[in-house]
């Protein structure tokens, strides 16, 4: 079973994430969910996810630092982070990219993109 963080301070949003992991195969996986970067990245260390999914714009710690603290971590490096952002903007997306995101999607997702950028993952 694999464990998965949704991290984004909207429940809704969480909720609609984790219904496209459901939809895609990934319904028996172990969620755990997080209201900002902070909390996703205290449950991240205690219990390294096979997953880390987390939007951009979050109190405490916005996804790009939580990103940032996760692929420097030792423990977490290898932690596949895919983020999820209502803001089209290409240049940070690029840099998000070269941060270590498996992929940047744009809000709202659908099940057809999120398994599009989960393939690898989901091998």
């Amino acid at each position: 079973m694999k464990k998965i963080i949704i991290a984004d301070d909207s429940s809704t949003a969480r909720m609609f994430i984790r219904r496209c992991l459901q939809i895609i195969g990934l319904g028996d996986s172990d969620f755990t969910e997080a209201e900002d970067g902070k909390i996703a990245l205290d449950a991240a260390k205690a219990d390294p996810p096979d997953l880390l999914i987390t939007d951009l714009n979050m109190p405490n710690m916005d996804g790009e630092e939580l990103l940032k603290r996760v692929k420097s971590s030792p423990k977490l490096n290898i932690l596949p982070v895919l983020v999820i952002t209502s803001a089209g903007n290409p240049a940070r997306e690029k840099v998000l990219l070269e941060m270590g995101a498996i992929g940047v999607l744009h809000k709202p997702v659908s099940p057809a993109v999120m398994v599009e950028a989960l393939s690898d993952f989901m091998d």
